[in-house]
């Protein structure tokens, strides 16, 4: 039998004289911390403390549950602990220049070091000029260089007086050193008069000339060598007065960091590279210029690649990083190579390298939303494999698409040792799990965040210390106990349960400022239960046009839904409209025909395609129900078609089930359904009814529509057992109930609001398999039999017409 509520059984109320303070002004033990998501704060806990590979985090949750403001908080905690992590920076490769070096150093130490090698450049630049100009270096390069003189002088000297003895001379000239033949008295020989000569004469002076030009070639070769070793001798010169005085310089920065193998090494290299380019540390001369008045630029020599370029600087840091990119974006995460452009000219060095999020948050944490980072191509594929092989790569990501490819520099990848915290809904979780092996590997650790906790006196004081918290951060006047009190009972109208409360408390957060505004405006000093009511109210109406406008269309007939009388194969069905930011409850037609035939059920919703695939699962249920109930027999043969009338949109869901199983019952058996109530309720194939969603705004769907029209105590709303404790309606409803005017009825087995809605029993089955007259199943077996013998007969006449045989006219 269908139980009627009672008014105490539609809402549980918070009574305010359960708080121990006036105000929330007087709560003292504020405790920080989330509330009502100890599984979800285990798995945080689990996954922080977890150094193994793999163990990133995933959590999960409905929106407003606190999952970035709880993992935020998590982090912190834990970071504040740890250990600052190392800094971060890229040096020129003097041996691979495409190539960039990454060193880390000791956390703060990047910027030294970088200063350390701007002062060695700057103090090599002005010494190595100097010791180049001091007496001691000349001294030795003037010795070396006589030396040469020297002995181009003997050899010079040798040839020349050898060759006067046989008539020629060694001569200077500006294209290089001459044998000619001369006059007695020293002078070259004319053309004329070595062309006046007799032809023995000339011939014997061409043979002396090229003996001599021989040994003067060998002079020449012997002079080259010695010159090239006089160069060598001043290179290793230049080379000495450098190293001593680049040397120390280098060994004393050295000395600070002998156990970082790579700055030693790199350190090495930068002596071999100023040693290998003096010149460019001796002053720039200004280059000759073709016009007298226009003076040609110096050319000074870049020291760029002597710099130091940070990437990551922990000078001010304390704990590990924590890093929440909020816009992640393939340079974002994984830092860029930047480009300067000069006369049309892109150019770039590893100066222009910059840092990405990972490499900001190398040795911490990393958070991102994954509906931000879904958003930009690149980026997930690109985190799983920094996350699998350990190290951060800044690439050009286009380069896979170009034609043609290019190009550029390839800084040396960083290790990388990061915990990623991804936060998202739980749809993109299950769906990440179900389709990508490698998300499973790489977010070993869930921390699923719940939408609702147990109300307990603890839980409620805890809510109420919430309150507190939040009035006192954004200064917003105190609440009472009835203020708080009422945000308790909305909080368990949020959760849909009257023993539980949300814990989305960016909507209950919401709720705090809204009543705040009202209570202000009102001119009260403290925030009390009617001003929450007020705020709820106010919101309502700013956001229900859509519910008004569909109520304004039921009054005007325009969408029909009667709420009195009786109507065969009709009943009202509930269903809930979510918009988005505002869901209410619909009250529909629900209507049912059936006639002879062996279609079975047809749901029109389907045949358009305008039913889900839950929907097609309900009508096929309610198939199995009738067949187990009614043709234990024999079959049933029957065409009935069922239909939301006036529905514009899909349809989806079971909640309607028990209401057209009455719809069809009622059709089937010709026993009218009373139309002041409305039904909701799924339904199992034994006819147990089961619960359904929304049942708060069904209700208040069905009462506020019978409330315009005029309440007539007849009216009501049936609806299954186990959605009892799902109630938490608005005030208006529970009064109406309380004074007799509108009824909410709660029903366990189908039969039940079956016999509600036509006032007749519904009948148990006899031994003798037949129900009881004066029962609706004795009615609907009774059509079901009449339509049964109906097919029967047709059948049969079909038959004797198949066996008739034709005669001819003859016969």
């Amino acid at each position: 039998m269908a139980t009627k509520l009672a008014p105490e059984a539609l809402y549980k109320p918070c009574d305010p004289n359960m708080f121990t303070f006036n105000t929330t002004d007087d709560i003292q033990d504020i405790i920080p911390g989330t509330i009502g998501q100890e599984k979800a704060m285990r798995a945080l806990d689990f996954g922080l403390s977890m150094d193994s590979s793999g163990f990133n985090i995933f959590a999960l949750g409905e929106t407003g549950t606190g999952k970035m403001t709880t993992v935020m908080t998590a982090l912190k905690e834990k970071a504040a602990k740890e250990k600052v992590p190392e800094d971060w920076c890229y040096v020129y490769n003097f041996k691979d220049p495409d190539t960039s070096i990454a060193i880390s150093l000791e956390p703060g130490n990047g910027v030294v070091f970088q200063k350390e090698m701007d002062d060695l450049i700057k103090t090599v630049r002005i010494e190595i000029p100097k010791a180049f100009e001091s007496k001691e270096y000349e001294m030795q390069k003037s010795r070396i260089i006589e030396e040469f003189q020297q002995k181009q002088t003997e050899y010079f000297s040798r040839l020349d007086e050898e060759a006067k003895t046989r008539g020629f001379a060694v001569k200077r000239g500006p294209t290089g050193v001459l044998i000619v033949p001369v006059r007695e008295n020293g002078e070259p020989l004319t053309k004329e008069e070595f062309e006046a000569l007799d032809e023995k004469a000339r011939k014997k002076m061409e043979e002396t000339g090229r003996m001599f030009q021989e040994k003067l070639n060998d002079v020449v070769r012997v002079l080259r060598d010695a010159d090239k070793l006089v160069r060598d001798m001043l290179t290793k010169l230049e080379r000495m007065v450098a190293l001593d005085l680049v040397g120390p310089l280098i060994e004393v920065i050295k000395a600070k960091y002998k156990n970082n193998e790579k700055i030693t090494a790199y350190f090495e290299n930068v002596k071999e590279e100023i040693l290998s380019h003096l010149d460019e540390f001796r002053p720039t001369e200004e280059q000759p210029s073709p016009l007298p008045f226009m003076k040609m630029p110096k050319t000074e020599p870049s020291f760029l690649k002597y710099t130091v370029n940070v990437i990551v600087n922990h000078s001010d840091s304390k704990g590990a990083p924590i890093v929440f990119e909020t816009n992640p974006t393939y340079l974002n995460l994984f830092g860029r190579i930047e480009y300067k452009v000069t006369y049309g000219m892109a150019s770039t060095d590893f100066t222009m390298i910059k840092a990405g999020a990972l490499h900001r948050a190398n040795g911490g944490y990393l958070v991102i939303d994954t509906m931000d980072l879904f958003k930009n191509p690149f980026s997930y594929d690109a985190l799983k494999r920094a996350l699998k092989n350990r190290e951060i790569k800044i690439e050009d990501v286009l380069e896979q698409y170009r034609m043609i490819s290019t190009t550029g520099l390839k800084p040396e990848a960083v290790p990388l040792n990061t915990k990623v915290v991804l936060v998202g809904s739980p749809y993109i979780y299950y769906l990440l799990y179900s389709l990508d092996e490698e998300s499973r590997d790489l977010f070993k650790v869930k921390a699923d965040f719940d939408s609702r906790m147990d109300r307990t006196p603890e839980s409620v004081e805890r809510y109420a210390a919430f309150i507190a918290n939040c009035q006192r951060e954004e200064k917003l006047l105190p609440f009472d106990r009835t203020g708080v009190a009422s945000i308790i009972e909305l909080s368990s109208r949020f959760a849909d349960h009257q023993d539980k409360l949300s814990v989305k408390f960016s909507s209950i957060m919401d709720l705090v400022r809204e009543a705040h505004y009202w209570a202000k405006k009102a001119d009260s000093a403290i925030v009390k239960g009617e001003h929450v009511r007020k705020a709820i109210e106010e919101k309502v109406f700013r956001v229900n046009r859509v519910e008004e406008r569909m109520r304004e269309m039921m009054l005007e007939d325009t969408i029909i839904v009667n709420t009195s009388g009786a109507k065969v194969g009709q009943v009202n069905g509930l269903a809930v409209l979510d918009l988005g930011d505002y869901s209410f409850g619909k009250p529909s037609r629900i209507t049912a025909k059936t006639f002879a035939g062996k279609a079975g059920i047809v749901n029109i919703e389907r045949e358009t395609k305008m039913s889900g695939k839950i929907h097609e699962k309900a009508i096929l249920i309610i198939s199995s129900y009738l067949g187990s109930k009614y043709a234990a027999k024999s079959p049933i043969s029957l065409s009935a078609s069922i239909t939301f009338e006036q529905l514009y949109e899909m349809i989806e869901g079971d909640s309607a089930t028990c209401a057209e199983l009455y719809a069809l019952l009622s059709s089937i058996s010709g026993v009218p359904l009373k139309q002041n109530y409305a039904v909701t309720g799924s339904m199992d194939q034994n006819g147990d009814v089961q619960p359904i969603g929304g049942a708060n705004q069904k209700i208040e769907g069905f009462f506020d529509l019978c409330k315009i029209r005029g309440l007539d105590t007849t009216q009501g709303v049936i609806i299954p057992k186990r959605n009892a404790k799902h109630l938490v309606l608005k005030q208006e409803v529970v009064e109406a109930v309380r004074e007799g005017k509108f009824s909410i009825y709660t029903i366990d087995k189908m039969e039940e609001g079956l016999e509600l809605l036509t006032g007749m029993p519904a009948g148990e089955l006899q031994e003798d398999g037949t129900y009881p007259e004066g029962t609706i199943n004795y009615l609907v077996a009774k059509r079901l039999a009449e339509i049964g013998e109906a097919m029967e007969k047709k059948k049969e006449k079909e038959g004797e017409g198949n066996n008739v045989i034709a005669k001819s006219p003859e016969e």
